[in-house]
């Protein structure tokens, strides 16, 4: 294995010596500096510099990449708009840094099915949305496989499907001449190919290289064998790799689990390039091993091996199943996992109006915590109440949380009062606060000159503490 001491934890220090020091703000920063801290917190891009762009400060150009690059290759699969990038990781846990691009979830159509059904999945798999703390889950990418081993039937799959669809695909088939009457539909499609493996690496590879396209190494549960494959590759040329070290149910799951984290783990903090590429997994395979499981039965099962793959480092998955009880707890564990563990997940502070509010009107608070905000509003509006609702800075906690660490305090609700406008929409001056507020009550009564009303600790129960107490 090709192997180098993993990279040191860099500082903008290290970035500011390499860079023009002109001071020059063209990057939307105050100075150089200021640009060096971004970039080591990736929030910017080192192209954004433009003096950086001179042949004079080729050499410092070029420097910069290498110590900015991920230990995993980004790999871009598709064009245009919906293109996917994928892999990019720096680091292995997310609580040390934070995960981009997210895992991408694919949904397979083979070409030995009808015109209808295919067109069915591709819709369902384009039509599935889920919003969630104020981001749309979507579907990422459609694998098209070769079930039947005729390049003719691939071909025509391949055609059906880019004519229905402009999602990213990824063609599936062991056999080069099957794979090669695919892309040859879609020459500029810059779609993934699966896969090359120890047999026929050679034949992928000049269809890769021909047609611009990424390229997955496939050796199931076989390491060693996926390095030598991705070395061998690399030396051909091809640098576009992502890496399938096989996907095994029952017994074989834990062999699978521990292949991915080792792969991972050889990327990141060891340094192994041949490593260091994004790792797809293939839950779909549980249905060519079914057995006599009933179907049902399946789909849990590739529904939870999905979700251990997110967990295990996995950049593209391909599922069989479409049914939203098996994507929606993996679409929402992604979401979940590729937050920003930096950032608090937070909403605009403000308010909200609900229904049709009139002076009379009740007047609630919440924090703005995405999920906290989300979960109100979503039960005030299934309450059918007419009310106003102010979302108070609470530094993105949420309110049991934020009143103990002194993040939500009633000198905030105070402000927030008199900086919405609410005294002049509501002619009482009551306010309901969250059930888990209610030990700044008394401040907030005194800062605000409002009359204050614990609420419910949970707004589930808004609706019935309207009825039973809410009089203006």
């Amino acid at each position: 294995m090709s192997q180098k001491a993993p990279k040191k934890e860099l500082s903008p220090i290290d970035i500011y010596k390499l860079l023009p020091k002109t001071n020059c703000k063209e990057c939307n920063q105050e100075n150089c500096m200021a640009f060096a801290t971004k970039l080591v917190a990736r929030e910017v891009n080192v192209d954004h510099c433009k003096p950086l762009q001179k042949a004079e400060y080729a050499k410092a150009f070029n420097t910069l990449h290498d110590l900015l690059k991920p230990p995993v290759k980004e790999v871009i699969i598709g064009v245009g708009d919906k293109a996917c990038h994928v892999g990019g990781k720096l680091v292995m846990y997310r609580h040390e840094f934070t995960y981009f691009n997210p895992t991408a979830i694919a949904i397979d159509v083979t070409d030995e099915m009808t015109d209808t059904e295919i067109v069915s999945r591709i819709k369902s798999t384009e039509g599935f949305t889920y919003e969630y703390i104020g981001n749309t889950l979507k579907l990422d990418m459609i694998a098209v496989r070769s079930t039947s081993g005729d390049a003719d039937k691939f071909k025509n799959c391949v055609k059906k499907v880019s004519e229905t669809t402009n999602l990213p695909l990824i063609l599936c088939a062991l056999n080069a001449s099957v794979i090669e009457a695919g892309v040859m539909v879609i020459p500029k499609s810059r779609s993934l190919l699966y896969a090359a493996t120890l047999t026929n690496w050679k034949d992928m590879a000049e269809l890769a290289l021909m047609y611009n396209c990424p390229l997955v190494a496939s050796a199931p549960n076989d390491l060693n064998g996926l390095a030598t494959l991705a070395k061998t590759l690399k030396a051909y040329g091809v640098q576009d790799l992502v890496l399938d070290p096989g996907t095994f149910f029952n017994d074989g799951l834990v062999d699978t689990l521990n292949n991915f984290t080792m792969l991972r783990r050889a990327a990141i903090k060891v340094g192994d390039e041949l490593s260091g590429f994004p790792l797809l997994g293939l839950p779909l395979s549980i249905w060519t091993n079914k057995g006599d499981l009933a179907d049902d039965l399946v789909k849990w099962r590739e529904a939870y091996v999905a979700g251990m793959l997110i967990t295990r480092f996995t950049d593209i998955i391909i599922l069989h199943s479409t049914e939203g009880w098996v994507q929606l707890p993996n679409v929402i564990l992604r979401q979940n996992i590729y937050t920003d563990p930096r950032k608090p997940v937070a909403v605009a502070a403000g308010f909200k109006a609900f229904g049709t509010p009139n002076e009379n009107s009740p007047v609630f608070f919440t924090s703005n915590f995405a999920l906290t905000y989300y979960t109100v509003a979503a039960d005030l509006e299934s309450s059918k109440t007419s009310a106003y609702l102010i979302i108070v800075d609470a530094e993105g906690s949420a309110i049991d949380s934020g009143v103990a660490g002194r993040k939500l305090t009633a000198e905030k609700v105070s402000d927030a009062i008199k900086a919405t406008g609410i005294e002049n929409k509501v002619k009482h001056r009551k306010i309901i606060i969250p059930g888990k507020a209610s030990r700044i009550s008394g401040e907030i009564e005194e800062l605000s000159n409002w009359k204050v009303l614990v609420g419910p600790r949970d707004s589930s129960e808004i609706a019935k503490y309207l009825i039973d107490k809410w009089q203006p």
